[in-house]
């Protein structure tokens, strides 16, 4: 715990300094924070997967972003309510699951803001009133001990704070939050700067670190000190406001004023009424009262003065005028009660400000309505309506009004009220005359009884509504067959512009520009396929390059081959010739077997003995080892049954092992077991026997069922030896002779509790000719008559099911097909591809022609035989650029099957768009792997369609292709290879039972040792979790778990009725059988959970509670120092027998902490007792010896050879070099194996010598080589996303040979990686360990053939945290926003120049998920194809049949960075760039080279940061880390540009308003509360005020409240909160780039500088320290705007007929530039 209880009592005690003697403190604390800002990680806060995801707003924090935001106007109520639930809903859009925290304290930040402080109170009304969220508002301050109760008993993923409040008093207590929340763990999400497309929300994440947490522990005295201060303070601050407005009255005084009105309007009205209403009453009488007692007072103080009180006093008005302003008020509430929201939406805007004198009184007013709101929940038995909680103020409604009756009334403008809105309004003064005692409030008419201003004079008091800059709506006309089909009946219901419209005739002129920069008409532009880094040149004769590229591939089958140990299988293509065929049956008719010599009869029988004798020794060994030591005697067992083949060897060995378990119980249970047995000698024994009769039932002999009975006689297992042997009967003396060696429980509870891991399992025993390696299931066949058959499959089937058997299965179908056919393998990560690609290579050979691979690979960093091969690996953007690339299409009608492995990533942050559009793009069938959809049924349906679409396409062009050919017209051979067989069916198969069971751990630290405390799953989930949703589908039990369970409610409930029905041996399902198969128990874990959800819906709802809490583990403490204590839990693990284990934390720095900590340990062990392994330290002994042999006959050679013989000299220079090398690597192997067995945690005999120098070699010169390769020698590894790709590969191999044993590891080995484990150990929280990372990393525990029982630890990882990540859901995949303007662009270059691309280019176009049964999304995404198209048409791109022009092969080349693409070639064509990039004799000049990196890092590299980032006191290492805008030319095209395409989206977003449904429009979308009902016509009044209908078209009614327009709409740091919300599009969706970023709270977001730092410094080292980001984050920035910056050279140069162009040169060069310092750091 961050503090303890003894700790708050003597810190409250404490006499504390002033907050001035706290400044410094303050001061210290908001620097700290700062300079932890540029390190916060911009991201998503909700992806697919947030069930799991709790986490905290901080309220206050809420209130201020919501009140920042640029569209809001102070007074208006519903507005703000409005953005605040826009914002809630939009975190609960996707599940996500949140409390909202109001402090008390906090309250107190609000007293120099009285306006604010009824606002905050009607907010936590609404929220608490009108919402299901769960709302605090009893915890008293962020350091109070209520708070840290509350972060234990919860703890939330992360909590959303502001970074700044409304003063710097609010802002320090943000700041006191932020550094508590780092010191109890909890991560902090800053409010300001987060934005939110159609699915995703981002937002800066700073995570609680160790530096963090140290500050907060370090200052915790200092801060309860100064936070007491700060509090002690803004409580005076709230005395002398009471006291400027209210005398001598105290807080209590007033609270009890408020009450009292309140009683009195509750006697007046009994029968209750809406809040709108009571407020109004309440408030107008205890404010006038209050304002009479006031002037009375000031009367008195100036009683030199002899003037009335009703008389205006110089600084105040007079009580006449305000009861006039009161009478406003009702009025104005009358309007509010009968106007709805559509027509109060038209009220014109007035900008005149109330007047100084009437201040006072407003104050006042806000003061009383807080004290009245305060007191509101007090009066629950009353009828009160507190639906319109969110709507008690309109102050522009107010403000006209009082414009209309001091201003146009006085002009003689008299209009009626409306009988309805009149008798409100009487209603309601009539209730404050009733409730005002004190003096009389006059009558209801007139309104206005005195003739002063409440209003200032202006100039233009209403607001004008200008459509002067607002583009004509009409699109420009376009003719193209994709148009035509894909819009369709749309076209017809838009508005167009007409031909002599300025905009279509303005298509025609030529861009000046385009003279300037001459371009090649017809060239290609080289893609991402070409500039990609290709590793080997098919082409190149070079010996020792082939020689250098044969060892590569050598090494890939061995890495492919330490992943899985399959014998790679000969593919030979099914296409021979008729002739071939024939006279190859012929000659196998004709060939007769030859008769064995007697001398190779003599070698068989002697080989024969041989092996007979090596089983007898090998047999004897175990035997022996067994009777010594049965655990180690039982792991050697299971090593050999893995390496034998022959099923009678392997049947011999169990036999020996049963044979010795049951010897060695027999023994104990002579001697030891006498007093207590050993129960873990008869599971062993358990074992045996289940083996035997699940694997080798068909060849087991009577004699061994005979044995096996016997030994279940001895166990006390009567039943089941009977079944096996039903003679064997015993005599009485028998009988009681061994009951001593019984086990005395049951069978059924014994198989149940001690041996569930190895159940039998309902396995199907016939064999497939299709599989040769095992036996597969009934879903995996169908997933090979899928393939068979040609089908499409959509596969969700847990992690290591074996689901992936499948893919080898469709590539060695494609591959015996043909030599042309080609199988995509797309992964999500590059990891993965490596991985796929080695696996490839070592499961399959073929003999191809010369210029034919089996297997490439292609990946953004590297690609090799890519396009000639028949087994492609990538990555799914890899993907899309063949498919949409024009000249790659030849390439694409060879594929013949795709596999999508971990498809749920198509609803990930990074990367998902890609998988939808390769998805719907692909023509052939595929199959769509994943462990965790919890929608697969819609996601098949959808990929169905998809399906329906292309066949009907398929069919459309296989019809104009015979039609064609008919009539002797050229046609497009690619018709030629369809696939005639093609299925266009799709099947869902689905696989639910995970083969081996997880069982969960939590780890404590106790006595400074590790300890584990088993986590039932059934301790996850609550009673009110259970009531809602049941038990979760994949939270499974363990056998054991499950009769831990059937226990447990035993005990709780000592009468229930089911407790005989539901015993383990009275259970009807394992009654009548012997022994208890894997679905039996499944099925008893389901009986078991609907019992106890009929307990809980039943009304047994505490017992079922008490079921859960025994269930519970005892509360863990402290994990302490995760990298002192992780050492002792390894050791742990090791003791346990639950190596190997991958250990998953999210930051780098510390994963290689730890494994550090782990080597030193184990390297200051004491001396091992255990004997050294002399065998094998004598054999390298001996290999040694024989390379100093080696090395002296080459000196020797060396001696004799001629001086001028110099090829022969060198030739034995390198041998020399090799064998020395040789030696050095011998010797460091000798060493470590010259290292006790218990100072390692790794098998060093685990390779050979060769495999593994040549593994070692592979890191020789990298980063991390020297320290992996001595972690290694100890057994451990690290993996993270920060290392070479080599790194990463020599962990995963020696981690799969098992010369490696622990590996600390990121997420990269979460996302399908092939390196299963015994166990997972989770060490470090974070927001990234989410429900999907959890159950992707949990996953891998439990290696299937290998181990039965797979183990999760959690250690340090908090309570709440284990229960949410094993209660939420898996994700729900939905899309994304399907399309970009980009995108539309690269669709129509496809289209016009390649034939039949039309169907391919309306698959994308017509198949979103999104869209997918979404009539209203389908025509928003249409409405948004035609916007790309007209801007595409106006910027040059396109002309209006669709056909590209001029610059568009170049904006589609650079399509990973909208809109800077488009800018940036707008820049191009105004010749600011030819205008820079003046050289001069020499090249160009430092400053111009640097000018036009600032402009791309401007355009490309662009990384915002936290915007009070900027207040820190850095001192930077080299220069500043903000970047500077663009130079002052560019600045100015750059404004332009974006007018100009703002116009144009604004236009979209007014044709597209008219899809939305108004009424929608009109009701909060968190609380759904309409504001809806017909426009009141009878009242002249309010037609005169609410006539603004123009002007308003695309906006929210909400945010018209606040004056909006849609001339707004042209403000792109408000259009997101402005525009109507069910239009479905976001700002950005629209191609700008405005220079300064505005963030939610109308603050300038700066840019970071590290592109253009890195440019002139380069340094990695100094711009990690100034940035704050990771060394890898870094690189793969840099990595990318160096990537940008070649393609951009490279395709200038290709454009370009000019190649001494300026331009061309200048970024060549600067290209070159960056490029040799990123290697420099690289290397």
């Amino acid at each position: 715990m961050f503090n303890n209880r003894e700790f708050y009592s003597k810190a409250y005690t404490t006499v504390t300094m002033g907050l001035r003697q706290h400044t410094v403190f303050l001061k210290k604390m908001t620097q700290f924070i700062l300079q932890e800002m540029p390190k916060a990680r911009y991201s998503s806060l909700l992806n697919d997967f947030v069930e799991s995801n709790y986490f905290v707003i901080d309220g206050d924090s809420l209130l201020v972003t919501c009140l920042g935001d640029k569209s809001f106007k102070r007074g208006q109520d519903l507005h703000f309510f409005y953005l605040v639930e826009c914002y809630l809903v939009d975190l609960m859009r996707n599940g996500a699951q949140f409390g909202i925290i109001f402090f008390e304290d906090a309250e107190c930040a609000y007293f120099p803001f009285p306006e604010l402080l009824p606002l905050r109170t009607a907010l936590i009304l609404h929220l608490q009133h009108n919402t299901n969220i769960d709302v605090q508002t009893e915890i008293s301050g962020c350091l109070s001990l209520e708070w840290e109760l509350f972060l234990e008993e919860r703890h939330p993923y992360f909590l959303i704070v502001s970074d700044e409040g409304l003063n710097d008093l609010q802002t320090h207590l943000f700041n006191f939050l932020i550094i508590h929340s780092w010191g109890m763990g909890v991560h902090v999400v800053l409010s300001s700067g987060q934005e939110s497309d159609s699915l995703k929300l981002y937002a800066y994440i700073m995570q609680s670190t160790k530096r963090n947490q140290k500050f907060s522990k370090e200052n915790q005295m200092m801060s309860q000190s100064a936070y007491k201060s700060l509090i002690q303070h803004l409580e005076e601050d709230k005395i002398l406001a009471l006291t400027s407005h209210f005398g001598h009255l105290r807080w209590e005084d007033m609270v009890e004023e408020a009450h009292e009105t309140i009683f009195l309007l509750r006697q007046l009205w009994p029968q209750g009424s809406d809040i709108r209403s009571v407020l109004c009453v309440t408030l107008c009488s205890l404010s006038l009262g209050r304002y009479h007692c006031f002037l009375e007072n000031k009367k008195k103080r100036a009683s030199d003065q002899e003037t009335s009180v009703r008389q205006v006093d110089t600084d105040c008005s007079a009580l006449q005028e305000v009861e006039d302003l009161c009478r406003l008020h009702c009025l104005s509430i009358a309007f509010l009660l009968r106007l709805p929201l559509s027509q109060r939406a038209q009220t014109r805007v007035i900008t005149s400000h109330w007047i100084q004198n009437i201040q006072t009184f407003l104050k006042m007013k806000k003061w009383c309505e807080y004290f009245i709101l305060r007191n509101i929940s007090k009066f629950g038995s009353w009828n009160l309506n507190l639906k319109h909680l969110s709507d008690l103020n309109d102050e522009h409604l107010l403000k006209n009004i009082a414009f209309f009756y001091e201003t146009e009334n006085v002009q003689e403008i008299y209009l009626n009220l409306g009988d309805f809105i009149k008798r409100d309004y009487e209603h309601l003064w009539n209730s404050v005359s009733h409730l005002v005692k004190e003096f009389n409030v006059g009558k209801p008419f007139p309104l206005r009884t005195t003739a002063g201003y409440f209003l200032g004079k202006t100039s233009s008091p209403i607001q004008e509504i200008s459509s002067e800059n607002m583009s004509n709506l009409g699109f420009i006309p376009m003719t193209s067959a994709i148009i035509d089909m894909f819009l369709g009946d749309t076209l017809k219901d838009l508005p167009f512009l007409k031909s002599d419209d300025p905009v279509v005739t303005s298509l025609d002129k030529p861009k000046k520009s385009v003279v300037r920069f001459r371009l090649r008409t017809h060239t290609t532009l080289s893609d991402d396929y070409d500039m990609t880094k290709c590793h080997f040149d098919e082409k190149s004769t070079d010996s020792h390059y082939v020689n250098h590229q044969q060892k590569k591939m050598a090494y890939q089958r061995f890495y492919g081959k330490s992943l899985e140990s399959v014998s790679a299988k000969v593919i030979v293509t099914q296409t021979s010739h008729p002739e071939e065929e024939s006279s190859r049956k012929k000659t196998s008719h004709d060939t007769k077997p030859k008769k064995l010599t007697k001398k190779q009869t003599r070698r068989l029988m002697c080989q024969e003995q041989k092996e007979e004798e090596l089983r007898n020794d090998l047999v004897s060994s175990i035997h022996k080892e067994m009777r010594e030591n049965l655990n180690s005697g039982i792991k050697k067992l299971e090593d050999c049954l893995k390496s034998c083949s022959r099923i009678p060897e392997k049947l011999e060995l169990e036999m020996v092992g049963l044979t010795v378990c049951f010897e060695t119980w027999k023994e104990h249970c002579r001697g030891e077991g006498k007093i207590s047995k050993d129960l873990s000698i008869a599971v062993h024994m358990m074992e045996r026997i289940y083996s035997l009769l699940q694997r080798y039932e068909g060849f087991l002999l009577k004699q061994d069922y005979e044995f096996i009975a016997k030994c279940l006689k001895y166990l006390g297992f009567n039943d089941m030896a009977n079944s096996l042997d039903p003679t064997l009967q015993m005599t009485d003396k028998k009988k009681k002779k061994k009951d001593k060696y019984s086990i005395d429980i049951g069978p059924a509870r014994f198989q149940l509790q001690y041996t569930g891991h190895c159940l039998m399992r309902d396995e199907r025993e016939d064999l497939d000719p299709r599989v040769q390696e095992f036996i597969p299931d009934a879903w995996q066949r169908e997933l090979l008559d899928v393939v068979d058959n040609n089908e499409s499959a959509v596969v969700v089937a847990p992690t290591s099911s074996g689901k992936t058997y499948a893919s080898y299965y469709c590539m060695e179908k494609v591959l015996k097909e043909s030599d042309d056919g080609v199988v995509v393998y797309v992964a999500p990560t590059k990891a993965l591809v490596g991985q796929v690609a080695a696996t490839v290579q070592n499961r399959f050979t073929k003999t191809l022609p010369n210029d034919t691979a089996l297997c490439g690979v292609y990946t953004p960093d590297y690609r090799c035989d890519a396009l000639n091969c028949q087994v492609l690996v990538t990555v799914p953007a890899c993907f899309e650029i063949l498919l949409l690339a024009p000249h790659r299409q030849y390439w694409v009608e060879r594929i013949r099957y795709v596999i999508f492995d971990e498809v749920h990533c198509l609803g990930g942050e990074i990367g998902g768009k890609y998988w939808e559009r390769i998805l719907v793009m692909i023509q052939c069938p595929f199959l769509v792997l994943s462990a965790t959809i919890s929608n697969p049924a819609h996601l098949t349906e959808w990929l169905k369609s998809v399906k329906q679409y292309w066949k009907q396409a398929d069919k459309i062009m296989e019809e104009e292709f015979i039609s064609k050919k008919k009539s002797g017209q050229r046609s497009n051979s690619l018709k030629d290879n369809l696939c005639i067989n093609q299925s266009y069916e799709v099947r869902l198969v689905i696989y639910g039972e995970r083969y081996n069971d997880l069982e969960k751990h939590v780890c404590s630290v106790k006595h400074d040792d590790v300890s584990f405390d088993h986590y039932h799953p059934c301790a996850a989930v609550t009673t009110d979790y259970i009531e809602k949703y049941g038990f979760p589908c994949d939270l499974t039990l363990s056998p054991r778990e499950s009769i831990q369970l059937y226990d447990v409610m035993v005990q709780v409930w000592n009468t229930w009725p089911r407790a005989q029905e539901l015993d383990p041996e009275k259970f009807s399902l394992f009654k009548n059988k012997a022994f208890i198969k894997k679905l039996d128990a499944r099925k008893y874990e389901e009986i078991l959970k609907a019992e106890l959800t009929s307990w809980v819906k039943n009304g047994n709802i505490r017992k079922a509670e008490r079921v859960l809490e025994n269930l519970s583990p005892e509360s863990v403490s402290d994990s302490k120092d995760m990298v002192k204590m992780f050492p002792l839990l390894v050791e742990k693990l090791r003791k346990l027998n639950k190596l190997p284990a991958i250990v998953f934390g999210f930051r780098n720095g510390d994963l290689e902490a730890i494994a550090g900590s782990l080597c030193t340990f184990l390297e200051e062990k004491p001396e091992s007792k255990s004997p050294l392994r002399t065998d094998e330290c004598h054999s390298y002994d001996a290999d040694i010896a024989k390379c100093l042999k080696k090395e002296k006959e080459i000196n020797a050679k060396q001696n004799k050879i001629k001086a001028n013989d110099q090829q022969k000299a060198r030739k034995l220079e390198r041998k020399l070099t090799y064998t020395a090398e040789h030696i050095h690597f011998l010797k460091n192997l000798k060493k470590i194996q010259e290292v006790p067995q218990d100072c390692t945690y790794g098998d060093v005999n685990a390779l050979d010598t060769k495999s593994l120098k040549a593994v070692f070699e592979q890191v020789e010169s990298t980063r991390n080589g020297k320290k992996l390769k001595t972690l290694a020698q100890r057994g451990i590894g690290f993996h993270h996303n920060s290392m070479y790709f080599k790194e990463k590969e020599f962990v995963e191999i020696l981690f799969a040979k098992g010369f490696i044993k622990v590996v600390t590891a990121t997420g990269t080995l979460a996302l399908g990686i092939h390196m299963p484990c015994k166990s997972v150990v989770f060490v470090q929280d974070s927001v990234y360990l989410d429900g999907l990372n959890y159950r992707q990393m949990s996953g891998r525990a439990g290696r299937r053939g290998q181990d039965l029982l797979g183990d999760v630890y959690f250690f340090g990882i908090p309570l709440p945290k284990i229960e949410r990540l094993m209660t939420s859901n898996v994700p729900e995949l939905r899309g994304q926003f399907p399309l970009s303007t980009t995108l539309v662009l690269r669709l129509m270059l496809l289209a016009s120049k390649t034939d039949n691309a039309n169907a391919k280019v309306l698959s994308v176009l017509k198949h979103s998920l999104l869209s997918y049964k979404q009539p209203k999304v389908t025509k928003m995404l249409k409405l948004y194809f035609l916007f790309s198209l007209q801007f595409l048409v106006k910027e040059g791109y396109l002309n209006q049949k669709g056909k590209p022009m001029r610059f568009a092969r170049l904006v589609a080349r650079l399509c990973g960075h909208e809109p800077s693409n488009f800018i940036f070639v707008s820049f191009l064509e105004r010749g600011l760039f030819h205008k820079l990039c003046q050289p001069t004799r020499r090249g160009f000049p430092q400053n111009v080279v640097e000018t036009l990196m600032l402009v791309l890092a401007n355009l490309f590299g662009r990384k915002y940061i936290p915007v009070k980032s900027q207040d820190a006191n850095f001192r930077f290492t080299q220069s500043e880390v903000i970047l500077d805008e663009l130079p002052e030319d560019f600045k100015a095209a750059l404004q332009e540009y974006n007018l100009k395409v703002a116009k144009d989206f604004a236009s979209f977003l007014l044709i597209s308003s008219k899809l939305v449904n108004v009424r929608n429009e009109c009701r909060l979308p968190l609380s759904r509360i309409k504001f809806t009902g017909e426009e009141y016509e009878d009242s002249q009044l309010v037609s005169n005020l609410m006539n603004c209908k123009e002007g308003r078209v695309a906006i929210s009614p909400f945010a018209c409240l606040s004056g909006n327009t849609d001339g707004n709409l042209l403000q792109p740091e408000i259009v997101n909160h402005v525009v109507l919300r069910t239009v479905g599009s976001s700002v950005m969706q629209a191609p700008v780039l405005w220079s300064q970023k505005i963030d939610n709270q109308g603050r300038r977001m700066p840019l970071s500088a590290y592109a253009l730092d890195f440019y002139k410094h380069g340094s990695l080292t100094e711009l990690t320290r100034d940035t704050g980001m990771s060394p890898g984050e870094l690189l793969r920035l840099l990595k990318d705007f160096a990537f940008y910056i070649k393609t951009i050279s490279y395709s200038l140069s290709e454009l370009c007929e000019n190649k001494d162009d300026n331009v061309v040169l200048a970024f060549r060069q600067l290209s070159q530039i960056f490029y040799e310092k990123l290697q420099k750091v690289q290397n």
